[in-house]
């Protein structure tokens, strides 16, 4: 039977019930935080493993980006850490190849820096040729290098320097020069690079007489720098050289070219960058117009003055020359137009590697730089193709040049091998009686007619730079 009770009852009874409830739910409560928490705690402390295990595992992957780009020199892509200013250059790891050398060694190597030691000067100061050997430092392999010293008054600064520690220090390639090591010690900035023997491809196209470049060999120093700059732009963070020029190409004494000078190197676009904007540094007739423009610097700025050094190498002239008449100061401007004609192209060609070409290579080669110096930087090629048009070309010249000597008909060049000279004075005496009987009378025109027997004005042997034209005239002078 049910029981039944009055209002006040029930609601004393359900104040009753509620009372006693209460601890039961905070219990209840108490007990759901508490498990709540130790899992809590128990999945930090997984966490906690885990963070540990990532913490080693990122040392891991850390140590192993310092050592393998150092044993495998030639190929590595990847750039490590880069010092931001010179005093944490000995902290940095990716230089940890690099010889520091002290002031004293370099004075040592260089023979105190001695005139005769001078191999070249520009906007970074004088670079000396030098031996390190255990003169300079007990134990050290005899090794001729180059050294370059800053000028602290130059054009550069330690801003350049150490973005050349940077990038040669670190990345290895055989058209790269090597650095070997540098000096930073007070306000002294030296780098050591190895020797090239041959000089600068500058040198040899606008500072010699005598012909030393054949066209074989320009077109192999071609591909040379070509394998530099797309190795280059290949890294892992791709580097933009933005100062490629005659210049800043150096040859070894087999005339193999390597890349050197990367005081204006930068690190190019990344991920979803079309370039990367700077202030606009460079040579001028070398550097692109999108870049003098706007300052929007890309893989293709280089590709723009490879194609002005490939112009050089086929005309034979300077990219900006003031002497010229002035419709061809600019060579760019001027001859670009003129690469897809073939007659006219032969015409401006430099007459040192005349009758050394085939006229389909050739082409190849014009129509290559044609591309290269496009104004729309989207026309032009990467140099991966660059290189993938050259190496044939270079494989078949090589073929021709190859056959030319078997045959006994070597190519047809506007040199002479020069003759030796007479040893004593009565080889001397014969030969004159015989050059004198042998003597042709050349009859002159009056005036300024030139004699059939001169040679025309367009075969100048060479392209004299401004101060070639100084040291002609300051040699006049002192005679």
């Amino acid at each position: 039977m049910g029981s039944c009770l009055s209002v006040e009852e029930d609601e004393h009874l359900q104040t009753q019930n509620k009372s006693s409830s209460r601890p039961e739910k905070l219990l209840r409560f108490s007990e759901v935080v508490t498990a709540k928490v130790m899992l809590l705690l128990r999945r930090v402390d997984e966490c906690n493993w885990i963070l540990r295990w990532l913490k080693l595992w990122s040392i891991l992957v850390y140590m192993e980006s310092l050592y393998l780009p150092r044993k495998g020199s030639m190929s590595s892509n990847t750039i490590v850490i880069i010092p931001k200013n010179v005093k944490d250059l000995r902290q940095s790891p990716g230089n940890g190849d690099l010889d520091i050398f002290t002031y004293e060694e370099m004075k040592l190597a260089t023979k105190h820096f001695r005139p005769d030691q001078v191999l070249g000067e520009g906007g970074f100061g004088i670079v000396y040729k030098g031996v390190i050997d255990d003169n300079v430092r007990s134990g050290y392999k005899t090794t001729q290098v180059a050294i370059k010293e800053l000028d602290p008054e130059g054009l550069q600064g330690d801003r350049e320097w150490l973005a050349e520690v940077n990038y040669l220090g670190q990345l290895r390639h055989s058209n790269l020069v090597k650095l070997i090591g540098y000096c930073c010690e007070g306000d002294h900035r030296l780098l050591v690079y190895e020797y090239m023997a041959s000089g600068s491809l500058e040198k040899h196209l606008f500072l010699r007489v005598r012909a030393t470049l054949t066209w074989q060999k320009r077109l192999k120093i071609a591909l040379d720098a070509a394998r530099g700059l797309a190795f280059l732009h290949g890294v892992e963070k791709p580097i933009i050289y933005r100062d490629f020029k005659t210049s800043n190409i150096l040859l070894d004494a087999d005339f193999n070219a390597k890349l050197s000078d990367f005081g204006l190197a930068r690190v190019g676009p990344t991920g979803d960058q079309t370039h990367v904007s700077t202030r606009v540094m460079g040579t001028y007739g070398y550097a692109a117009p999108e870049y003098v423009m706007t300052g929007h610097l890309t893989a293709r700025s280089d590709v723009y003055g490879f194609g002005v050094v490939l112009l050089e190498m086929l005309i034979g002239r300077r990219a900006m020359d003031k002497s010229r008449p002035s419709r061809e100061h600019n060579l760019v401007e001027w001859a670009r137009p003129i690469l897809n004609h073939s007659k006219k192209l032969v015409r401006i060609l430099d007459p040192r590697i005349e009758g050394q070409y085939s006229s389909k290579i050739l082409m190849k080669v014009a129509n290559l730089a044609y591309q290269c110096l496009s104004q729309n930087p989207k026309g032009r090629p990467v140099m991966s193709q660059v290189i993938e048009i050259l190496e044939p070309l270079v494989t078949q010249e090589a073929s021709h040049e190859e056959a030319a000597l078997q045959n006994g008909s070597g190519c047809v060049t506007l040199y002479e091998v020069p003759k030796r000279l007479p040893d004593t004075p009565n080889e001397r005496d014969r030969l004159k009686s015989e050059s004198e009987r042998e003597a042709v009378p050349v009859k002159s025109k009056p005036g300024n007619a030139r004699s059939k027997s001169e040679p025309p004005k367009e075969c100048d042997l060479y392209d004299p730079s401004p101060d070639a034209v100084v040291v002609e005239r300051s040699s006049s002078d002192g005679r």
